[in-house]
């Protein structure tokens, strides 16, 4: 799969720009075994791209191949127009931000965010004036004199990232960097991050096997699975029209409707809360696929209750319905009841 990252040329220039990350072909093996299998990638300057997979999907290979980490076994990368494949690491405009932060345990806040800066022979009030301004990027000013282990775990993942953009790298990529956080701090930590790369407008590449954090930040979302790009495209693209059946299974739930119960007689996905949940003597409605069933679960999740329903078609379809009902109120529907679940045909994507 490949996803184009060239610009509209200017008037004076036809030449598209480069993106700021290509990858051509490239594939990484380890013995008999392969990581990574001819992909072809491009990811736009000032992009938030993230590499969405399940462990073993080839997603953090990748990563540790842009950033020089791993050889490439076969294929090119090109940082902006550079081919950088045998390029070392530390040679490449990248940095990396990993999920334990690893930060020095001895040095101050301050000093662990400039220590990039002290290792490249900046000044010490050159590096007095970066510091406090990349601190200031992550609202952490206040905390330059203390140590990383007075910090909590998402204060620590910001200094992190201060550490990582201070030197200005063309890509910043982060290999699960949120983690080690518990859900609503790692929640609080999404929304700060997209905000950060925006006001610096440095390229994220972020890898993740969270469908919903990769749904929350990214500009795009590549799919990874076995080594290979099933799907690359905006996060309503690629949730709203899976291209494959994995990328359908794997981001979020998904009903999967045989062709012989689709309309168009093709295998379709269709999200449960497309999915309209109704009592089994309404009538079917027109433009509708349309099933009786029995309930066969029900999972209260707060904002949402879901309902499994065994059809008399053999195939079992999930309703998702809002809790908007007042909230003393039992739902509608329960184990055992008879109903009709029917979404409408324009509401199902097409598989493969």
């Amino acid at each position: 799969m490949h996803a184009s990252a060239q610009q509209a040329p200017s008037e004076t220039d036809s030449t598209p720009a480069p993106g700021a990350v290509s990858l051509a072909g490239v594939s990484k093996t380890f013995g008999d075994f392969t990581a990574v299998e001819a992909l072809d990638l491009d990811v736009k300057p000032g992009e938030f791209l993230s590499m969405l997979g399940p462990s073993g999907s080839g997603k953090t290979t990748v990563l540790r191949m842009i950033a020089g980490f791993e050889n490439v076994t076969s294929g090119s990368i090109h940082l902006s127009g550079v081919d950088v494949t045998q390029v070392p690491p530390h040679a490449r405009q990248v940095n990396t931000v990993f999920q334990d932060y690893a930060l020095f345990p001895h040095f101050t806040i301050a000093e662990n965010v400039g220590y990039g800066l002290r290792v490249a022979g900046v000044s010490r009030a050159e590096r007095a004036t970066q510091v406090g301004v990349a601190l200031e990027q992550v609202r952490l000013s206040a905390v330059a004199d203390r140590l990383p282990h007075q910090l909590s775990g998402g204060q620590r993942q910001r200094i992190a990232l201060a550490r990582a953009l201070i030197l200005r790298p063309q890509v910043l990529l982060l290999d699960e960097p949120l983690g080690a956080l518990d859900k609503q701090l790692r929640e609080e930590m999404q929304i700060e991050l997209k905000q950060i790369q925006r006001e610096v407008g440095i390229t994220f590449i972020f890898v993740t096997h969270d469908q919903e954090e990769a749904l929350t930040l990214s500009d795009r979302v590549a799919v990874f699975n076995n080594g290979r790009v099933e799907q690359v495209g905006t996060a309503r693209e690629v949730y709203e029209f899976p291209a494959t059946e994995f990328v359908a299974k794997f981001l979020g739930l998904s009903n999967l409707i045989p062709a012989e119960l689709s309309a168009d007689g093709v295998q379709s996905s269709v999200r449960p809360e497309r999915v309209r949940l109704l009592t089994a003597d309404t009538a079917a409605s027109a433009g509708t696929v349309s099933l009786l069933g029995t309930v066969s679960e029900t999972v209260y999740t707060g904002p949402t209750t879901r309902f499994l329903v065994d059809t008399e078609s053999g195939v079992r379809v999930i309703a998702e319905r809002a809790n908007d009902h007042h909230p003393s109120a039992e739902s509608a529907f329960g184990r055992g009841d008879r109903v009709r679940v029917e979404w409408t045909t324009d509401h199902a994507s097409q598989i493969g």
